[in-house]
């Protein structure tokens, strides 16, 4: 947003207009959502979301409110905008310190906006705690102050507010965690950048769905037979650990995969064939069992990981597969076979286009990628990006804001996994969904994307007693 800025400059629009806007939106927003506010308090801060601040103020007094207006730095030593916005304003101001939260307070917070990448200053925290312990409503502008806009982390305190009030497009302190927490309703507002220039400084990130990638997406066919829409093998655990895989083959199937086989070992073949109709059962135990498998290239798609059990048996399989030249998705125990090891996996799976797709939760990503985890300088999204880099596939960050990221820089959130999604064997489907996508033709990134959001609308239809058993039944077509 700030090559935006900059880039509207340019072009010959108005800054100081553009805030003008801005600072309207705002206070429209409190009149409409806060109508029996007793006191609206803006808090600014020294740069332009002050600047915001103190046009909202201007607004609000002419529409005859009771306003106070407290600032976090010296008027004097504002610039630009904010300045000039400050001048205008028929407000007094006072410093931040003298503000004394009371009952009939709300609070407008234009101290600190998306840009925001260092801890607050102590004041900042100060006032912010003063307004929680009162519990007192807070508007925000474009970000509660004390959100990494980049993030969505923590600035040492921040504001939790009712509603933000945000301009031409949301960033990703808006949908990642902790940031979507703290930002209550969200209201995008249009300023009057043109799109043409939003979509030119944009960057490669977008929230998930169809969009990203219906125009990959292979439309069914009269003609179709199972083997045109895809097979996918996924690999069993022993027989005490079978339930795992199978989640993921029925999740395969009803996701859409043409023919959905089981491969399971000589113990549990009896456990597994009674579970089974419409997905298929073969034996493996071997290498040289699974090199006999790969010899059919129509078995195009696999899924190895979810109670798999023998690490290095996945490790071994893992490899074959991708020396075949074969899609697979990895997960659980199949990420933990290569502990520090993504190198290894890129060398099997890197030669070409993206056929891997690794479904991490917070644990296994520190186990695959330990440097990259444990660099507390970026977030979630530059993560999940440089762990894609390094396997050359497409890493799938599980958690309530999911991240899917490709080595070319894509990257996609998934905003509307409902919590109910935490429950033992959930990522076991995931993967077996994401299997079927790959399986049906869809590149990988695309891939991981569509079966995220499939995963994620399932889990709204089941509701709140959803098991992984029945979050496969509520698999739609995407």
């Amino acid at each position: 947003m700030a090559r935006v800025d900059a880039a509207a400059a340019r072009s010959g629009i108005d800054s100081f207009g553009l805030m003008l806007r801005a600072g309207e939106a705002v206070a429209a927003a409190a009149l409409r959502l806060f109508p029996g506010a007793l006191r609206f308090v803006v808090l600014c801060g020294p740069g332009n979301n002050g600047g915001d601040g103190y046009v909202a103020a201007s607004a609000l007094a002419r529409s005859g409110c009771h306003v106070a207006l407290f600032s976090l730095a010296e008027v004097s030593a504002l610039k630009g905008d904010a300045a000039r916005a400050e001048a205008a304003c028929p407000v007094p101001v006072f410093p931040i310190e003298r503000y004394t939260p009371a009952k009939g307070d709300l609070v407008i917070d234009a101290l600190f906006g998306a840009g925001l990448s260092r801890d607050l200053p102590d004041e900042a925290q100060g006032v912010i705690r003063r307004v929680r312990e009162q519990n007192l409503p807070v508007l925000a502008v474009d970000l509660p102050s004390g959100i990494d806009g980049q993030t969505g982390a923590v600035r040492g305190y921040a504001f939790r507010a009712v509603h933000t009030v945000t301009f031409m497009a949301r960033k990703p302190g808006h949908v990642l965690l902790p940031g979507r927490m703290h930002c209550g309703s969200l209201e995008v507002f249009d300023i009057g950048i043109p799109s043409r220039i939003v979509e030119t400084e944009a960057g490669a990130l977008r929230i998930n769905g169809p969009q990203v990638w219906a125009s990959q997406a292979r439309l069914a066919l009269a003609e179709d037979h199972k083997y045109s829409r895809g097979h996918l093998t996924v690999l069993s655990g022993p027989e005490t650990a079978t339930g795992a895989a199978r989640l993921s083959a029925e999740a395969g199937l009803i996701a859409g995969a043409g023919l959905v086989t089981l491969a399971s070992p000589a113990t549990a073949l009896s456990v597994n064939a009674a579970h089974l109709t419409a997905v298929m059962l073969t034996r493996m135990d071997t290498a040289g069992d699974l090199s006999a498998w790969l010899s059919d290239t129509r078995r195009n798609t696999y899924v190895l990981g979810p109670g798999f059990g023998d690490l290095d048996r996945a490790r071994a399989f893992t490899l074959m597969i991708g020396e075949a030249g074969r899609r697979l998705v990895l997960d659980a125990d199949g990420i933990s076979a290569f502990k520090a090891s993504a190198g290894e996996l890129k060398e099997a799976f890197g030669k070409s286009d993206p056929r891997l797709v690794v479904t991490p939760h917070e644990g296994e990503f520190s186990r695959l990628f330990p440097d990259i985890a444990a660099d507390t300088r970026i977030g979630k999204v530059d993560k999940a990006l440089a762990a894609a880099s390094a396997l050359g596939g497409i890493v799938v960050y599980k958690g309530a804001d999911t991240v899917i990221a490709a080595p070319d820089g894509r990257a996609a959130i998934e905003e509307t996994a409902p919590p109910s999604l935490a429950t033992a064997g959930s990522g076991d489907v995931l993967a077996g969904i994401i299997g079927a996508r790959l399986a049906n033709g869809l590149p990988a990134f695309e891939a991981a994307c569509a079966g995220v959001h499939q995963h994620a609308q399932a889990g709204l239809r089941a509701g709140r007693t959803l098991t992984a058993e029945t979050l496969v039944g509520h698999i739609l077509p995407d």
